[in-house]
């Protein structure tokens, strides 16, 4: 009976050393098992620092953590970075970032950031922490010098498509390298794409932008191309030749655009933006000023470039 006692209270000894040994273990040790590329990994490991699960407590690494899922879209990451936010958890209290943070989230279906936005109602938005702004995430997009040589070439397939776009783009006074960025993006050059949201064809107009560009069938490549290019150029009319604007309008819609005062703070819109910035490597485009008022944003700073 002695010896089982013994025995037990070594083992009770060594499971205690071990757990020890585990909580002492630096950082980058413990984060070294995450796959950097995995959303929700990172956000469990940010939550374990945030509240000193099995590790010291950690503030700023949580944060860090949160953030870089948050970029990936994670609308647990954005919650919990709007939750630190809210109560000035490692980081100073700002309620209109909190807000904006949350609704990022809920606009991915995350319930506890709709009812924290609920609870936030008439918060002015703001902009998203600077780990999230698109300027921070590729300062050396957003202020390309255009006299010099761009940072690479893209290669686009050659064809049928590449040709059509050749083609019109210049009857609309478009750039072919802006269109044919934008045709990347939105469709890998396939013709018969469609999103989840029915956007359709090469430049994935919807029905409603569609029909309003005069675009009879969006699944042809010329029609789809002749409707892409009308609509970018009335929105580089709308935002006077603002690429990043135009850009962020062309996905999220130029009412998002207007209500933020520049790029939304959606993730797709932002990660939309800056694949379109690496492609073009251009922040201004000629544009028709007869064919539409500018938009008000153009008239003051905006929260993501100039005017």
């Amino acid at each position: 009976m002695l010896a089982r006692l013994i025995l037990f209270f070594f083992v009770l000894l060594s499971m205690a050393c071990i757990a020890s040994a585990a909580e002492s273990l630096p950082e980058t040790a413990s984060a070294s098992a995450v796959d950097a590329t995995d959303g929700p990994a990172l956000t469990a490991m940010a939550a374990r620092y945030e509240h000193a699960e099995g590790v010291p407590r950690d503030y700023q690494y949580a944060l860090s953590l949160y953030c870089a899922a948050a970029r990936m879209g994670d609308a647990d990451a954005q919650y919990a970075m709007g939750w630190m936010y809210a109560n000035g958890r490692g980081v100073a209290r700002n309620d209109a970032t909190a807000a904006q943070l949350f609704q990022v989230a809920a606009e991915q279906g995350h319930e506890l950031a709709r009812r924290m936005l609920n609870n936030m109602s008439g918060q002015d938005v703001s902009a998203l922490p600077a780990c999230l702004n698109l300027e921070s995430l590729n300062p050396e997009i957003a202020h390309t010098d255009e006299k010099k040589a761009p940072l690479f070439l893209p290669k686009y397939p050659k064809g049928r498509v590449s040709q059509l776009v050749e083609k019109w783009a210049p009857r609309y006074s478009i750039d072919a390298d802006l269109a044919l960025a934008v045709i990347s993006v939105e469709s890998g050059f396939n013709e018969q794409a469609l999103s989840p949201k029915n956007a359709q064809g090469l430049m994935q107009l919807t029905p409603d932008t569609a029909q309003r560009f005069s675009v009879k069938n969006a699944f042809d490549a010329e029609d789809n191309i002749k409707g892409g290019l009308s609509y970018l150029r009335w929105l580089l009319a709308l935002f006077r030749g603002n690429v990043t604007l135009v850009a962020a309008a062309y996905n999220a819609g130029e009412r998002a655009v207007e209500k933020y005062h520049g790029v939304p703070p959606y993730l797709e819109t932002i990660d939309y933006v800056q694949r379109i910035n690496r492609l073009y490597q251009k922040s201004t485009h000629p544009f028709q000023r007869n064919i539409v008022d500018a938009s008000s944003v153009v008239m003051r700073p905006t929260r993501n470039g100039k005017p």
